[in-house]
């Protein structure tokens, strides 16, 4: 048994995000299951790239909860990593009774959306989205594509007015990318404020009424955060999710040829995305309130563990020949906080997939595949841009 020592990882950096699978490795044989890292400079954590670990891990709420508040006194406001870490009165960031009040009010929320109807609402987006650039030939899919997907269903979903959406996205983007990360939260908050405020006086069929009116009885600061939570899980990583899926169609002929020609499914391209490059590939965050011991290590106390979903779907002890029909990847957690929504994002993802390649099945990178740039930071897998290119088409009929 030892204590966790060695030179800490940088995670935050534009040499990981380049190539984060090459630094998995590189982790993963000098330090084995569990790596020190630093999430951003000055923060400590252990990061997780063991897959039988971090199953124990997520399994076990008791010595690895979920509640950041004694870590996050010791972090300075300005942190970048803090608003996507620090404590909220949601059930990311708590534990036990608490933790169960928010989870069964989200749920039941998002137990009251029609599939079929969610369907045709992504391909109506979709649609219109397609509409205003497939006369160009040309396009950025992040930018046109991908991000105003996820925002705009999203925001159809919770029943949100434009103009409170569009201050909510301008916080995410900021929280997600650390820059200006402490305005975005405080811009975040107000948003969603003012959408509790709307949804009280408004009530309708979405899943923002649906919380709001949950026999939990959540406060407006309650309903605030569980909002945040809906819009973190909402918009990034269903744009990533999507985005990622993208570029694996377009550089991978097993699939490019498969997905369009019939032997494999979008599903399968997507299922390929959730083990290599999930949208989130690191993240599942506890915060052991005592010193721990796992895999003959001791973990200090209130400093943050956080699973390499990305680093433990790839591990070669558990790794299988192919992904056709294999679920048993971690990018939707595992455990008691397990994403309660992964069936909602592979419908929108496929189904946003599935209505670009149909209208534009041409779709061809723009720029050599080397020079596509991932955003730098610890959490997330996702590109700055995605410019395709595609012969010009007339627009759809839209419904």
């Amino acid at each position: 048994m030892s204590e966790q020592v060695g030179t800490r990882v940088p995670m935050y950096t534009p040499e990981f995000a380049a190539d984060p699978h090459r630094v998995y490795r590189e982790m993963r044989e000098q330090y084995g299951s569990l790596v020190p890292v630093e999430l951003a400079p000055g923060v400590p954590a252990t990061l997780v790239v063991g897959y039988r670990t971090a199953v124990r891990i997520l399994n076990d709420p008791e010595r690895f909860p979920a509640d950041p508040r004694a870590w996050q006194a010791g972090v300075p406001a300005d942190c970048p990593v803090l608003p996507m870490m620090q404590w909220r009165p949601n059930a990311l960031r708590n534990a036990g009774s608490e933790h169960a009040r928010y989870r069964q009010a989200n749920t039941a929320g998002l137990a009251g959306i029609d599939h079929f109807g969610l369907q045709g609402t992504v391909e109506r987006v979709a649609v219109s989205l397609i509409n205003s650039f497939c006369a160009a030939g040309s396009a950025d899919l992040v930018r046109d594509y991908a991000f105003p997907l996820a925002f705009q269903v999203l925001n159809t979903l919770l029943g949100c007015p434009v103009e409170i959406a569009a201050q909510a996205a301008e916080g995410f983007r900021a929280i997600f990318e650390g820059v200006g990360a402490e305005h975005g939260n405080k811009l975040l908050i107000d948003a969603l404020l003012r959408l509790t405020h709307h949804k009280r006086a408004h009530p309708a069929q979405d899943v923002a009424t649906r919380i709001l009116h949950h026999p939990t009885g959540l406060t407006d600061t309650e309903m605030v955060h569980q909002l945040a939570t809906l819009y973190g899980a909402g918009i990034e990583p269903q744009q990533n999710l999507i985005v990622n899926t993208l570029v694996l169609l377009l550089l991978d002929d097993r699939f490019r040829g498969s997905a369009l020609g019939g032997s494999l499914s979008t599903r399968d391209a997507l299922d390929e995305v959730l083990f290599n490059d999930p949208p989130m590939a690191n993240f599942c965050i506890s915060f052991p309130p005592q010193r721990v011991l796992i895999d003959d290590t001791w973990l200090p106390p209130h400093q943050p563990v956080v699973i390499s979903m990305a680093a433990c779907n790839t591990d070669p002890t558990i790794r299988g020949a192919g992904f056709s029909g294999n679920r048993s990847h971690l990018a939707w957690g595992v455990g008691p906080h397990a994403c309660p929504a992964s069936s909602l994002a592979y419908l929108i993802a496929q189904e946003a997939v599935d209505q670009l390649l149909d209208a534009l099945p041409e779709l061809h990178l723009a720029v050599p595949a080397p020079e596509l740039s991932w955003r730098p930071g610890p959490f997330h897998r996702a590109l700055l841009a995605l410019p395709v290119t595609f012969t010009p088409t007339p627009p759809l009929p839209e419904r």
